[in-house]
């Protein structure tokens, strides 16, 4: 008879403040800009430009802001499954794989963890709203629903596969 080995205790992940601190003072200075084409509005292209930076990137600012004061942790690992911050809550059951991904934008690049669903449709079917609303354009890209951002966690990818390998030996990690 094998006996089971005793569960481990989560895994957590807090949110990196500092680059979240980072990232909503670049998006401020963005709505500044922002601001600046539409006091300046010597064109149209410059007001409705102006107008479009103060919109979304005063809604980036205020989505920072949220996840700066929020208390709970970004990702969580334990023998049940994957808690995510903003995907949601996957058993391990549910996931077929784990990749790592880079998307590479002119010089920079950014890395994140896609997890490979058994049944995609069925976690959009409870996935959070904006999940639902971005999965066509990262379908295009080539990518599944799950993908986590590692620029929010205060370690290297390469860490949290490896907790993820702790909190299930059998899972498949593809490079």
């Amino acid at each position: 008879m094998v006996e089971k080995a005793a569960p481990l205790p989560p895994t957590v992940f807090p949110l990196a403040k500092g680059r979240v601190w980072a990232t909503l003072a670049g998006s401020l200075v963005f709505v500044a800009l922002g601001i600046v084409f539409l006091v300046a509005h010597s064109t149209v292209k410059m007001t409705v430009a102006g107008a479009l930076a103060v919109l979304f990137f005063g809604s980036c600012s205020v989505s920072f802001i949220r996840r700066l004061f929020r208390d709970r942790p970004e990702l969580v690992l334990d023998d049940a499954g994957v808690d995510h911050v903003r995907l949601g809550r996957f058993g391990w059951d549910e996931i077929a794989a784990v990749r790592m991904r880079e998307q590479r934008v002119r010089t920079t690049s950014q890395r994140f963890i896609e997890l490979v669903l058994h049944d995609p449709d069925a976690y959009l079917a409870r996935a959070p709203r904006l999940v639902r609303r971005t999965a066509p354009a990262t379908a295009r890209l080539g990518l599944g629903p799950a993908n986590m951002a590692t620029n929010t966690l205060p370690v290297p990818p390469e860490a949290v596969l490896e907790a993820m390998r702790r909190h299930c030996p059998g899972l498949p990690v593809q490079h």
